[in-house]
C-alpha cells in the first residue's frame, strides 16, 4: 500500500522566521506526521529576511526558470531548498525578485500591508503547484496554513482539477486568527478571473477583506483546523453550514494523533 502524501503550504516556519505558534506548528507538524509513515513536501515563501547563508539555502536549477504571468506581467519562478537535519526534512522555498526580496514579510516598517500582497499570494500558490507538477508528486492532502496560502485551494479544486496529479487531492486550511486590517488590492477579482477556470462567488472579492478572502477560498476546502479562539465565528459557521469538517486544535503542542486522524477522516470523504 502506497504512503499517503501530505503537501504542507506554509506562510511561515521556524527556524527560518521568528518563532510563534504558527511557525512552530509548521515546523513540527510535518516532522511528526512524517513519522507516521506518511510522505511529505513542505513549502514556504523565500521572504527577504530569511538568511540564505545561515540556513544553507541553494537553488534547484532543474525546478527553477519558468515564468508565471500575473496581471499581464512575467515573473520568474525560482525554487530553493534547505534541510532541517534534526528532522530529516527538506523545505522548498518559492522565490522571486519582484515579490520576495524585501526585508519584511507581509507588512512594511510601518506595519502597513504591502499593496501587492494579493499578487504575492497568487504567485506563491502558482509556484507551489508548478513545482509539485515538475516533481511529479501527487498530494493526497494539501494542508494550507493561514490566509496567504489559502487561494491555493481554488487552484487545486478548480484550475487543476483535471490534472491527474491533483484530481483526487483534498484541501485543508488551518486558521490562526491572524486577520489583516483593511483590504487586499481592489483588482484581485480581475486577477483571479484572468487565471482561468470557473471560480465561484467571485463577488466576495469585490470587497477583499480578510473574512471575504477566507470565505471565497472556503468554497474549495474539505476541512478546516481552528487553532485559536480568535478565528471569526462567521467563518466557523460557514464551515458548519456547508458540511466542511472542522478540527479544533487549541493545544500549544502538536497532537500528532489528532491531526493524523483528521487527515484520515478527510481522505474518506
Amino acid at each position: 500500500m502506497s504512503k499517503t502524501h501530505i503537501l504542507y503550504v506554509c506562510q511561515k516556519m521556524s527556524p527560518y522566521l521568528p518563532e510563534d505558534r504558527e511557525s512552530l506548528i509548521c515546523r513540527n507538524l510535518p516532522q511528526e506526521i512524517q513519522k507516521t509513515n506518511k510522505e511529505i513536501r513542505t513549502f514556504i515563501p523565500r521572504f527577504g529576511c530569511i538568511n540564505e547563508r545561515r540556513n544553507q539555502l541553494h537553488e534547484v536549477i532543474r525546478l527553477s526558470g519558468m515564468n508565471i504571468v500575473i496581471n499581464d506581467c512575467d515573473h520568474q519562478l525560482i525554487i530553493k531548498v534547505a534541510s532541517i537535519p534534526s528532522a530529516r526534512m527538506q523545505v522548498y522555498f518559492i522565490d522571486n525578485e519582484d515579490y520576495y526580496q524585501r526585508k519584511k514579510t507581509l507588512c512594511d516598517e510601518n506595519n502597513e500591508m504591502f499593496k501587492d500582497n494579493d499578487e504575492r499570494s497568487i504567485f506563491y500558490a502558482r509556484g507551489v503547484i508548478e513545482t509539485v507538477t515538475k516533481l511529479q508528486w501527487s498530494p493526497d492532502i494539501v494542508h494550507c496554513h493561514d490566509w496567504f496560502t489559502a487561494i491555493i485551494a481554488m487552484y487545486v479544486k478548480d484550475l487543476y482539477k483535471d490534472e491527474p496529479l491533483f484530481e483526487n487531492s483534498k484541501v485543508i486550511l488551518s486558521l490562526y486568527g491572524n486577520d489583516f486590517e483593511g483590504n487586499l488590492d481592489s483588482e484581485i477579482r480581475s486577477k483571479v478571473e484572468s487565471e482561468g477556470g470557473n471560480p465561484k462567488n467571485l463577488e466576495l472579492l469585490d470587497n477583499p477583506s480578510y473574512k471575504n478572502l477566507i470565505l471565497f477560498t472556503m468554497q474549495y476546502v474539505d476541512g478546516i483546523i481552528v487553532t485559536s479562539d480568535k478565528v471569526d465565528k462567521d467563518i466557523i459557521n460557514y464551515a458548519k453550514e456547508n458540511n466542511i469538517d472542522i478540527l479544533e486544535a487549541y493545544d500549544e503542542e502538536v497532537n500528532t494523533e489528532e491531526y493524523s486522524t483528521f487527515y484520515d477522516k478527510i481522505l474518506q470523504r
